[in-house]
């Protein structure tokens, strides 16, 4: 028997953009983000580009009339609800772009492409001064701080002049300007986005990784993703560049250049939230069968797992209310949830800082047996002392945890699988285990509990002594 059939609507999305072989940037990054967001990206390609992770080869832009037929044969068909521009190649084709978006009512995102990351032109004179046509009908353009100032002729070095040359862009005829700041030094990257009802900044810290290829080229198809799922421009741009910082930290290591940025990194996070949930189940279902009651320490024990790329607190599974000793054993107070830990967990976010690896924690008592014990497991183990934690630190909430991960690691040669936090006047000594997935943290809590059940004297030795 034939099943009934089960269509599912999505927003479309147009790029008119050109095709990057290595599928970094261009028109295979454009349709990859869109797809991360859940919008169907169909695509007009002017150019095809020979390049891989270590530079471009070779290129070759389309006859203007391919490129009109591409775009004819996707509006004529389908009801795009946003498009986005980005490398047009030559001025002919970038006025024939013009004239394909004037007719349009959607959101227009015009992601400028004229200076490549080593600062070389991709654009001669001409092609530069067309796009002062298709600027007027942009909803955005996304200059990064180079375009910007070969567009303007503003030099970008703060918040100020990047507001400046946005406002100059919008003079141009652009209804908003986003001006990049990626290119601008600096601990932080300060993306600037103008509009008519003002301006804000989107603060990001920097990634210090050359895996930025393709980089605009998401940002932008993001941002027109999501407009065309219905945001306003704020709200899709400053989810773009939040989806952005993760796919940079994350890139994906391919080829033998830097790398790609991962175009999937939200996606791939998503799809592994239940595993990750059911593998801190099993961990805790292990300790309650197995009786880790000696590790437990006073303010309860609790198993936190972390998403593959995850960078918050929700987006960690834990015990809800922890586990806690009874008269029988251990017991999980609540089942496992998204969110439920915030001490573990921020602590466990903190050691990713260092190992992006690390994914799961869990806190143990800690005294001289468990440190005797401790010496008996393979790897370092680090520790960090919370009276040297600067009254700043102390004084912010949630930020020790942040603090002495980092002092742990600085302490140690390599990732540490167990850092102790000795306490302070009125705070409990914790030991806490870390590991790259749950069956290792298993293995090394259920160790760790061996090692100590075999150091301590049984009663008859205490009486005897």
């Amino acid at each position: 028997m034939s099943r009934e059939p089960a269509p599912v609507s999505l927003p479309v999305a147009l790029t008119i953009a050109g095709s990057d072989s290595g599928g970094g940037a261009g028109i295979q990054a454009d349709l990859k983000t869109m797809e991360a967001h859940g919008v169907f990206g169909t695509s007009a390609i002017t150019s095809v580009t020979a390049q891989n992770t270590r530079g471009v080869e070779g290129f070759s832009t389309l006859p203007v009339e391919e490129v009109e037929a591409q775009c004819e044969a996707v509006l004529s068909d389908f009801d795009v609800r946003a498009v986005k521009t980005g490398m047009l190649a030559e001025a002919p084709v970038v006025r024939s772009v013009a004239e394909q978006v004037s007719g349009l009512e959607i959101p227009a995102v015009v992601d400028p492409v004229m200076v490549a990351a080593s600062g070389d032109r991709l654009l001669d004179s001409a092609g530069e001064e067309a796009y002062a046509d298709l600027f007027t009908h942009a909803t955005l353009v996304t200059p990064n701080t180079d375009e910007a100032e070969v567009l303007t002729g503003i030099e970008l070095t703060d918040d100020e002049s990047a507001a400046a040359a946005g406002e100059a862009l919008r003079e141009m005829g652009a209804d908003a300007a986003l001006v990049k700041g990626g290119h601008v030094p600096g601990e932080t990257v300060r993306d600037v986005l103008v509009t008519a009802d003002g301006i804000d900044v989107f603060e990001h810290p920097r990634i210090a990784t050359e895996a930025t290829h393709g980089s605009g080229c998401t940002l932008a198809s993001a941002i027109t993703a999501r407009l065309a799922l219905g945001d306003d421009l704020r709200t899709a741009v400053g989810g773009a560049t939040a989806f952005m910082e993760r796919a940079v930290r994350y890139a994906a290591d391919v080829g033998e250049g830097p790398g790609a940025v991962h175009h999937l990194v939200e996606l791939r996070n998503r799809a592994a939230r239940n595993d990750t949930a059911e593998a801190v189940e099993s961990v805790v279902q292990s300790f309650v069968e197995r009786d880790v009651s000696a590790l437990v320490p006073e303010v309860g024990m609790n198993v936190v797992g972390a998403t593959p790329y995850a960078e918050a607190v929700d987006e960690t599974a834990a015990v809800e209310g922890r586990i806690t000793r009874t008269m029988t054993g251990v017991k999980p107070n609540r089942g496992v949830r998204f969110g439920a830990s915030s001490h573990v967990a921020r602590f466990l976010l903190s050691a990713r800082e260092n190992d992006p690896s690390l994914r799961f924690a869990v806190n143990c008592r800690f005294d001289s047996d468990v440190e005797n014990a401790l010496s008996t497991l393979s790897g370092e183990v680090a520790e960090f002392d919370r009276g040297a934690e600067p009254a700043d630190v102390k004084a912010e909430e949630g930020s020790t945890m942040g603090w002495g991960a980092r002092r742990a690691f600085e302490s140690a040669s390599g990732t540490p699988i167990a850092i102790i936090d000795r306490g302070e006047v009125g705070k409990e000594a914790i030991v806490k285990l870390l590991a790259a997935d749950a069956e290792e943290l298993q293995r090394r809590t259920l160790a760790l509990l061996s090692a100590l059940e075999a150091r301590e004297p049984d009663e008859e030795d205490e009486e005897g002594a």
